[in-house]
């Protein structure tokens, strides 16, 4: 069994107010059980459909593979690059850039989609890491993309799906991941737990994403190295900035915060980088441009 990796340290200054303590417990209430409808979380019927989807997908993947076969191509992958060091060690703000075809909501976002040369204008033209969606009902990814993607670049590489069993983990490893994807919203506690230290045991990183400013108290008590906060509004799909910018002065300085969603301009990055977020994740603004290479950096403010 591999233990959990120690920690990187963040990079944040220190910036505004010292940061507030860290509430010990949370309240149960508004908390999601990974069976409960999600409606009663406020959240949108599309994330409900999503996970009763997954759920039936999981359920039918472990039919065909079952998972003991499964753990048994885990020493078959390649080895795990860390995913927290690349973005600490970036030359100013970390980049995740994403590989992303369609989402539920802008449908089709480009057509001439070729993932692994997407990967490789990202790696070359300035992202630390990557982000494959691997979700196919609702978002057109594959598992496949991920690791044909891994195979092509030296930088780390997450899963982006709605990870919601063990199984999903060891699938994203025996793929190639170096990371996964864990979203508070769509766990309990001890799902989220459950996940976390399975991630751990292979090796991988997890970046733990939330929105409800409800759920930090619990993913903070995960002691993550990486905490991720989305900006769009799971209610309204709008997005905002400064949703990240109020919750950063709760966030640890050895958690490297990651600022997701709603980036878009040079002018945004140098805001959040300038309050202190140590990393973003980008994907629809990069992947509409027609020159992705330039597009990253225009937006990390590296063009000539």
């Amino acid at each position: 069994m591999i233990g959990v990796s120690p920690k990187v340290g963040g990079r944040r200054s220190e910036v505004g107010s010292q940061r507030s303590e860290v509430g010990s417990q949370r309240s149960s209430e508004g908390r999601l059980s990974y069976d409960s409808p999600l409606t009663t979380c406020h959240v949108p019927t599309i994330l409900d459909d999503i996970l009763t989807r997954k759920r039936a997908d999981v359920a039918a993947a472990k039919l065909r593979v079952p998972e003991r076969e499964l753990s048994a191509r885990l020493p078959d992958a390649p080895p795990v690059r860390d995913f927290a060091a690349a973005l600490a060690g970036a030359n100013g703000i970390g980049l995740i850039a994403e590989i992303k075809k369609a989402s539920p909501s802008a449908g089709v976002i480009r057509e001439d989609f070729d993932p692994v040369a997407i990967a490789k204008a990202y790696e070359t033209h300035g992202a630390n890491c990557l982000s494959v969606l691997t979700d196919e009902p609702f978002f057109q990814g594959k598992l496949q993309y991920l690791t044909d993607v891994r195979g092509a670049v030296g930088i780390p590489v997450l899963r982006k799906d709605f990870l919601i069993d063990r199984y999903q983990v060891l699938e994203a490893r025996a793929a190639g991941a170096d990371c996964v994807l864990l979203i508070a919203e769509c766990l309990d506690d001890d799902r989220l737990r459950e996940l976390y230290f399975a991630a751990a045991e292979t090796g991988m990183e997890s970046l733990i994403e939330l929105y409800d400013p409800a759920n930090l108290d619990r993913v903070l008590k995960l002691q993550p190295r990486l905490v991720g906060v989305n900006n769009r509004n799971l209610k309204t799909f709008v997005t905002d900035l400064d949703h990240s910018l109020s919750l950063l002065d709760r966030i640890p300085d050895e958690t490297l915060f990651v600022s997701e969603s709603g980036i878009r301009t040079p002018d945004d990055v140098a805001r959040l980088q300038a309050a202190g977020v140590d990393a973003i994740l980008v994907g629809e603004s990069l992947m509409r441009s027609a020159d992705i290479g330039r597009a990253v950096e225009e937006l990390l403010g590296r063009a000539t």
